[in-house]
């Protein structure tokens, strides 16, 4: 049995940057191994797990997408000098960005730090002020014609910070979004090997969800899911966060309920909760979802598509905060749907209005 927190430790510790997933699929590819009947890596690179289910054939199929994409930068000049500049892979904060360790992926990993100017050298407009991208660096600590020869524009430069245990069961580090989501998948493949569902489940790590939503544009087209839930996180409440967006970290997963939601599968998943008293909030969201959920919903004829989100503090920043209690909710929460889906589930998808 997998150990979820070391899992999950081992994962955000890894880079994997969007369209760079290699390092961490690895990773979840060796956890999934002896849970799945099944391993494959699909054209542009996501982790294609497959348990069979146990009804007859041609069985229903269900699939989980998790991705194991990541945010970071990638450089895009060094100077003379050796310091570093760089832009954004996925949405960063450039606030967030100075003082942070990293690991700039050259002819070899060189470790360095985010900084930028002292604010008396700044353009008069930006003093006292948040700079953006343009006006940070990072520094080696190399001498400029070493670090010329050693990176090169193009080059993937990712987060450095440690996992840090919190008081209670609380976990912070970068790329919890959403390796989080990829812990909690794994949680319910764990649990699906104690039991006997009837449906094939196919666990998804997708890539690149941060920048093209590639992994849920194309692997439903090669599974052709009946079914398609997006694992992602979610705002959890804090700083700035105190409104109906935000969601209380250990009260849950969290069910989403807006456009890339359908209605007869969001009923599934709260009908469940409810009866096995599994802990859970709802999120309405008026336009997309943000999540792999805007692509798996769209492919082919389409498809009937849940998101299933995981509270997180800090979002997009280097020190993500999540509870372990809601990733093991959420997982437990996938299985025990899983395993009350029959062969007559189907015909009880239909697109109307959630039940009350």
């Amino acid at each position: 049995m997998t150990d979820i927190k070391d899992f999950l430790k081992k994962m955000i510790s890894l880079p994997g940057l969007s369209g760079y997933e290699d390092p961490v699929r690895e990773v979840i590819a060796e956890a999934w191994r002896p849970l799945v009947d099944e391993l494959t890596v699909s054209k542009l690179g996501s982790l294609h797990g497959l348990r069979k289910g146990t009804g007859p054939e041609p069985r229903p199929r269900i699939l989980l997408a998790a991705h194991m994409d990541a945010i970071g930068l990638m450089v895009t000049r060094v100077t003379p000098e050796g310091f570093i500049h760089f832009t954004e892979v996925g949405g960063i904060d450039p606030r967030i960005l100075v003082s942070t360790p990293v690991i700039v992926y050259g002819r070899r990993e060189l470790p360095g730090i985010v900084a930028q100017p002292l604010d008396r050298v700044l353009p008069p407009s930006l003093k006292g002020n948040p700079v953006g991208l343009e006006h940070l660096i990072v520094d080696t600590g190399l001498p400029g014609d070493e670090v010329n020869a050693l990176v090169r524009p193009g080059d993937l430069i990712s987060f450095a910070t440690e996992p840090l245990d919190l008081p209670g069961d609380l976990l912070a580090g970068h790329t919890l979004d959403n390796r989080a989501s990829v812990a909690a998948v794994t949680i319910c493949l764990e649990e699906l090997q104690r039991a006997a569902p009837q449906w094939d489940v196919y666990a998804v790590a997708t890539v690149q969800e941060e920048e093209t939503l590639a992994g849920a544009l194309t692997s439903p087209f090669d599974i052709r899911p009946d079914i398609a839930v997006a694992i992602d996180v979610t705002f959890a409440t804090g700083p700035g966060v105190r409104d109906y967006r935000g969601h209380g970290l250990g009260k849950g997963a969290v069910l989403a309920w807006g456009p890339n939601t359908h209605p007869a599968v969001y009923d599934g998943f709260k009908d469940v909760a409810e009866q096995l008293d599994i802990p859970f909030e709802v999120e309405v969201y008026p336009r997309y979802s943000g999540t792999d959920a805007m692509g798996l919903q769209i492919v082919a004829e389409g498809i009937p598509t849940m998101v299933l989100s995981i509270p997180l503090r800090y979002m997009h920043t280097p020190v993500e905060v999540i509870s372990h209690k809601d990733v093991q909710r959420a997982g437990h929460l996938l299985a025990q749907y899983i395993l009350r889906l029959n062969p007559d589930s189907l015909a009880k998808i239909r697109w109307e209005e959630v039940t009350e």
